[in-house]
């Protein structure tokens, strides 16, 4: 790109600066995870019994929280919209970064897909009704309150995780009472190798009971592709993201140990609903029909976050030239329109599959992709660039990012163990995806390095500025 264009071309792709603290951060790390608490995890105790589950899910919160901490470090150190995409772009240059970058927007666009999906389910229970045009309703609404502005958006999506975690922890208090810990294992055991009353399906259950762990944790390292719009990225952004984990860790053990201590394990595994359903046993029915509307908050609030996250991830991605240039240009408030809605038609087309476990699969495995090199990324920037500024250190170093790296690899063998057919249609899509950089966008790249494209911003900013 010639030098005359830098300014009017980055003129045109520019977030809202200073939009959210670290409280909203925290809330959309919490808003992107939210609806995972409400199903799809109890389905790890049908692979594996309520002890391999536990075990299955203790691991994942282990490489979530070393994989939060890395990420602290790295969105302090560079604060930009792309996140593990830019990350990656800076540790291991243009390929690592699209590569990177390419497997998060396969998680991100695929997972809304899964979600819309689970809410028609939810919709049909409470009115009735379903069908591809309320997936189509609700594509159409949040992007609309999106292309609103940040601001509004995130404070939309704070009040809406907000009821979901009422419901969490209304459900909680409730079942205390009921909680019953010969209920955690009345799973029938098997004779896979290792089976015991406390693992029945053995190790190969806790293998294939990984994806569902993740799924407690799913989307919340998406928290700094807010970082350029947030008001510090340096001090809010590792606050912001550490403090969702935190949340998310609490929890995930109150839905984990008391859903299956008041209801039974057994019942847990079978459940499509299973705080309502728990309540219901525990004889709470009114609770109960509360909790099932609050459920959709938690589906929706999932659902519009991470419709925000793919956007400033598709965003960055073409800002830098990896994905077609069009897509990064912002309007008058900043928004970039059509980094929400073009991801978000080709998500409503994946939608009418009505597959929606797949769907989720899919995304599983396009995250433990990610994961894996984000965390590489981390070792690798710690090596070769010490002196690089760190607002903030992951406690550990390089040690706590290589057990993200090592259990993130783990997780994604766990994908293929439990549904190898997602494993397979992923692989085509990155291959898909890869060929598209090396035949065409590779040679069509905005700036060489992520520190080129930063200082072209920061001065086409500073002329704004001036300008206003």
């Amino acid at each position: 790109m010639s030098d005359q264009l830098d300014k009017e071309y980055l003129a045109k792709r520019q977030l809202k600066r200073g939009s959210a603290g670290w409280i909203l951060l925290a809330g959309l790390g919490v808003s992107y995870v939210i609806s995972g608490d409400f199903a799809g995890w109890n389905f790890g105790i049908a692979e594996a019994g309520w002890g391999g589950f536990a075990i299955a899910a203790g691991l994942m919160a282990v490489m979530y929280l070393t994989l939060v901490l890395s990420l602290a470090e790295m969105s302090a150190a560079i604060p930009a919209a792309g996140g593990g995409y830019s990350f990656a772009r800076q540790a291991m240059g243009p390929t690592g970064g699209y590569l990177t970058g390419l497997a998060v927007l396969i998680e991100y666009a695929l997972a809304p897909a899964a979600i819309v999906i689970f809410i028609g389910s939810a919709v049909e229970a409470l009115l009735g009704f379903n069908g591809p045009w309320v997936y189509a309703a609700f594509y159409l609404v949040f992007i609309a309150i999106h292309l609103a502005g940040v601001g509004e958006a995130l404070k939309v999506m704070m009040v809406i995780s907000g009821l979901a975690v009422i419901a969490i922890l209304a459900t909680a208090v409730a079942l205390i009472g009921d909680f019953d810990t010969s209920r955690l294992f009345d799973v029938a055991v098997t004779d896979a190798a290792g089976a015991s009353e406390f693992m029945p399906m053995g190790w190969y259950g806790v293998w294939a009971a990984l994806p569902f762990g993740m799924w407690l944790f799913l989307a919340v390292e998406g928290v700094p592709l807010a970082a350029e719009e947030a008001k510090d990225p340096a001090k809010d952004v590792p606050k912001g993201i550490i403090g969702a984990m935190i949340f998310l860790l609490f929890t995930a053990l109150l839905v984990v140990f008391l859903l299956a201590g008041a209801a039974g394990a057994d019942a847990m595994s079978k459940s499509a609903v299973p705080l309502v359903d728990a309540l219901n046993f525990a004889g709470h029915g009114t609770l109960a029909t509360a909790v099932n509307v609050l459920g959709l908050a938690g589906l929706i609030a999932s659902f519009f976050s991470i419709i925000y996250g793919y956007s400033r991830l598709v965003f960055a991605l073409s800002r830098a030239g990896y994905l077609p240039k069009s897509l990064s240009v912002t309007d008058k408030r900043k928004v970039p329109s059509r980094a929400l809605i073009v991801p978000g038609i080709l998500g409503f087309l994946a939608s009418l599959t009505g597959e929606g476990d797949l769907m989720l699969a899919m995304a599983v495995v396009g995250a433990t992709v990610s994961y894996a090199l984000m965390a590489l990324s981390h070792i690798l920037l710690r090596i070769k660039q010490p002196n690089m500024e760190r607002p903030y250190k992951t406690p550990g170093g390089i040690f706590t990012s290589s057990v993200a790296f090592i259990l993130s690899l783990l997780a994604l063998t766990g994908v293929y163990a439990y549904d190898p057919r997602a494993f397979n249609y992923t692989l085509i899509l990155f291959v898909i995806g890869a060929a598209y950089y090396f035949f065409y966008s590779k040679n069509r790249l905005v700036a060489k390095t992520p520190e080129e494209e930063f200082d072209m911003l920061a001065e086409a900013e500073a002329d704004l500025a001036a300008s206003a």
